[in-house]
């Protein structure tokens, strides 16, 4: 857990572009540079295969380190490289079409209105208890939470009455707080979850993604029911807490700098510059857990350290975010109007986000109707007093409380 996010951000960035650090008693490298990063991404010899990790094969890495949860993941694509990344990669983008995801426009549209409706009517209760004119609601758990894990879960076939379910488990996975046995009991019952989906999903296909994930047949050998289930877990997984947290960074900033939030309600600035500069300067993703070099590789830029055979890598994307080589003298201030430069908080090369037209096209639909419904919307307590989650890799707060105005 991280309590100086920024604090650790201009640590990291200031002691170079690959920098030593510590995981819970585990070493390893991280990368702060976005050059760096772009040349790293992109390297064969850098990969996700857990068995390369010289600490998982001495034996220091067990499953009872905390974070073994987020390297130690069924098969998917997420964690193959080379030609089977490619044929995984292929069938993904065979079902998760641009059309598929243009198609849940309306349907994240219904979505965003009804929890808008729920906003209100949380803050009304609250008002109305309290004996007071206005009332506070928490604008992540009742409008920025259940919409991203709706979405995705629509998307995947998941029936409505089951989210809660999946909401819980990822949050007790997630947290840094979680006694470790239960982590690993959340993990064990979101795989049997999503392998029993992509069973009855290839017993009785729908129009859905897990059905289409099950008929792909493009890039060589159709997917097992294992890579089926293993690439659903990763996707959820991802998608949604990426998303809730792109929205809920996005309105701390704006709420935390109004002359930006006025050019935009104005029609200055469109929300496509509110996402993208977020995404750069406060993106979901603090840290990116792991690669491993399959041979000694001397990273680029820095003055000749050697990223050696077996060590791990972690990507630092808020760091690359600040990075001042890419992003300029200010790349510290927030600033909606700045020249658009090309961040990485998606990722790069061939591991890049899947899904990351999703989520921003759910963020371009969740933040102008949030303002539109409430133009009035101030934060409830001061932003130096929203608490940030307890988990390492996320750039995540544990609520938003929000007056409507």
């Amino acid at each position: 857990m991280v309590s100086d996010l920024d604090g650790e951000t201009a640590r990291l960035r200031e002691a170079g572009p690959v920098v030593r650090i510590d995981l819970l008693g585990v070493p390893a490298w991280t990368v702060t540079s976005h050059a760096v990063a772009r040349r790293l991404l992109a390297d064969s010899r850098l990969v996700k295969d857990l068995d390369q990790w010289r600490l998982r094969q001495d034996g220091t890495v067990t499953s009872a380190w905390p974070l073994i949860g987020m390297i130690d993941v069924p098969p998917s694509m997420f964690t193959a490289d080379g030609p089977e990344h490619r044929r995984l990669r292929a069938k993904i983008a065979q079902a998760l079409t641009p059309r598929r995801v243009e198609d849940l426009r309306p349907v994240i549209e219904g979505l965003v209105a009804g929890l808008l409706d729920d906003l209100e009517a949380e803050a009304e209760a609250e008002a109305e208890a309290a004996a007071s004119a206005e009332g506070v609601a928490d604008l992540k758990h009742t409008f920025a939470a259940p919409l991203p894990m709706s979405v995705v879960c629509i998307l995947m076939g998941v029936p409505v009455a089951e989210i809660p379910e999946l909401m819980r488990l990822f949050k007790v996975f997630f947290s840094m707080l979680t006694p470790q046995d239960e982590r690993l009991k959340s993990i064990e019952a979101l795989e049997t979850y999503f392998l029993d989906l992509a069973r009855q999903k290839k017993a009785a296909p729908e129009d859905d993604l897990t059905s289409a994930l099950i008929l792909a047949d493009e890039g060589g050998e159709p997917m097992s029911i294992q890579e089926v289930a293993g690439n659903l877990h990763a996707m959820v997984a991802a998608g949604h807490e990426t998303t809730i947290t792109l929205i809920t960074n996005a309105v701390r900033a704006l709420l935390t700098h109004p002359e930006q939030l006025r050019m935009v309600l104005d029609g200055a600035v469109g929300w496509d510059a509110v996402i993208e500069e977020t995404l750069r300067w406060d993106p979901p993703t603090s840290h990116v857990l792991m690669r491993f070099a399959t041979e000694d590789i001397e990273a680029p830029e820095a003055d000749g350290l050697v990223i050696e055979k077996g060590e791990g890598v972690v990507m630092s994307y808020r760091a690359m975010g600040r990075d001042r080589a890419q992003h300029g003298g200010a790349a510290d201030v927030f600033d909606i109007t700045r020249q658009a430069t090309r961040h990485l908080s998606f990722g790069h090369g061939p591991h890049v986000c899947p899904g990351a037209a999703l989520s921003r096209l759910e963020a371009a639909i969740a933040l102008p109707a949030l303002f539109a419904r409430f133009p009035g919307l101030r934060l409830a307590v001061p932003a130096a007093e929203l608490r940030v989650m307890p988990i390492l890799t996320q750039n995540d707060m544990e609520s938003m409380p929000v007056a409507l105005g």
